[in-house]
């Protein structure tokens, strides 16, 4: 009996990973939407409101922000301007395609590497949300998933080297 394929392996990874992502996007989605639900509600109804409740919005909004991206880009739908890419041919489109993930893995560890030191500036001042909780742990975030998007950018380069695979029923019969 032989043990796992080293091809099992990275789907099962790919599959937690995927659960793990689409598990804390909806959960923050789910606390924005409900704390910002409540938040209209006490106001309306008590003439009042949670002290607490803008803050943690905005630090909901960047949370699900940073993982919409993050799932954007593991499912290749995040934004494109692609127009050019229409018009090349087969091996120049791919040469393309190589060129802009290059250039937005690039941008994205750009990003990765400024906003980790804008975290660890936030650390060094001692900066704090919610009156006492340090804020670094909150923005940590940002480059968590700015240096995740850029690896799924490297990672994904040899996609553009694969022959394409024909549609189901466009095969010889």
């Amino acid at each position: 009996m032989s043990g796992p394929s080293v091809r099992e392996g990275p789907g099962r990874a790919e599959r937690l990973g995927r659960g793990l992502e689409n598990t804390l996007l909806a959960a923050v989605l789910f606390a924005m939407i409900g704390l910002a639900a409540a938040q209209v509600v006490i106001r309306s109804a008590f003439d009042g409101g949670l002290a607490w409740a803008d803050e943690a919005l905005r630090l909901l909004v960047l949370w699900a922000a940073m993982l919409g991206a993050v799932a954007a880009s593991r499912d290749n739908v995040h934004l494109r301007i692609d127009l050019l890419s229409r018009f090349l041919p087969g091996a120049w489109r791919r040469l393309a395609a190589v060129l802009v993930d290059l250039f937005a893995a690039g941008v994205c560890v750009v990003l990765a590497w400024y906003s980790w030191r804008f975290v660890a500036e936030s650390r060094e001042f001692g900066d704090q949300v919610f009156g006492n909780l340090p804020a670094w742990t909150f923005q940590a975030i940002l480059p968590a998933a700015f240096a995740l998007i850029a690896y799924r950018y490297l990672a994904g380069l040899h996609k553009h080297f694969r022959p394409p695979v024909p549609a189901a029923g466009s095969g010889p019969a």
